[in-house]
């Protein structure tokens, strides 16, 4: 069966696929790997950045024997799917992003990374707090600064900038028309400059990956992957 790699987003974790795992089974072997400083894998001392995670993606690929493989990303995941794609676009069969940023400057770099503040969101948004340290174990306070210098990193250089014209892997760019991370502008725009893509806007929806309909995203993966 054909590989499908499920890549998930800053701070995120494998697991927001599970919900997927059966259902898109009966098509792929599935492979979910987690970025470094995410789940129970080490944050590295010398940082993290889009270069970093796309390194691992492609030590990932190698080291399974994956070729002409298909990648659904969420948020940062579809960043990192169009930066391997563009380095090895003969290993890409095709590529969906869902609720990927694409539009980083330094100014909204710095305004995200500002919400990443540990203290804060144990004040403010305990729940949330509790799920970090759930999924990523008592690092979490780490990563999040980390995540926070990916993103002004992001906005100083971002990788995909001019360059996705250089893209001709197939993509489908999704949107929830309720993000308020990623605006619909930019996703259009993103799906204008690349040369053989779709776009897909999913009704009532916002960013987490929780927030989506599982059966409206399966219904628009089997129709860009004609899974019958």
């Amino acid at each position: 069966m054909p590989n499908l790699v499920l890549l998930h987003g800053a701070l995120g974790h494998s697991e927001i696929f599970n919900t997927y795992l059966d259902g898109l089974s009966t098509y792929f072997t599935i492979h979910t790997p987690l970025f470094s400083g995410h789940g129970s894998n080490e944050l590295p001392t010398d940082g993290i950045s889009i270069e970093k995670y796309t390194q691992e993606l492609t030590k990932y690929c190698t080291e399974n024997n994956l070729t002409d493989v298909y990648i659904l990303g969420h948020s940062m995941g579809g960043y990192v799917a169009l930066c391997y794609a563009m380095k090895h676009p003969e290993n890409v069969n095709s590529i969906m992003t869902l609720g990927t940023k694409f539009d980083w400057t330094e100014e909204q770099a710095l305004k995200e990374s500002k919400m990443l503040n540990p203290d804060i969101i144990l004040e403010k948004i305990p729940k949330y707090a509790q799920l970090l340290e759930r999924q990523h174990g008592s690092k979490w306070k780490q990563l999040l600064p980390a995540i926070a210098d990916l993103m002004i990193d992001l906005g100083k250089n971002p990788p995909l900038k001019d360059r996705l014209a250089s893209i001709h892997t197939p993509v489908q760019i999704m949107v929830g028309d309720k993000d308020n991370m990623v605006t619909l502008e930019e996703s259009a725009h993103v799906y204008r400059s690349l040369p053989n893509a779709k776009l897909a806007v999913l009704p009532e929806t916002k960013h987490p990956m929780d927030k989506v309909r599982p059966n409206l995203l399966l219904s628009l993966i089997k129709d860009f992957w004609n899974l019958s």
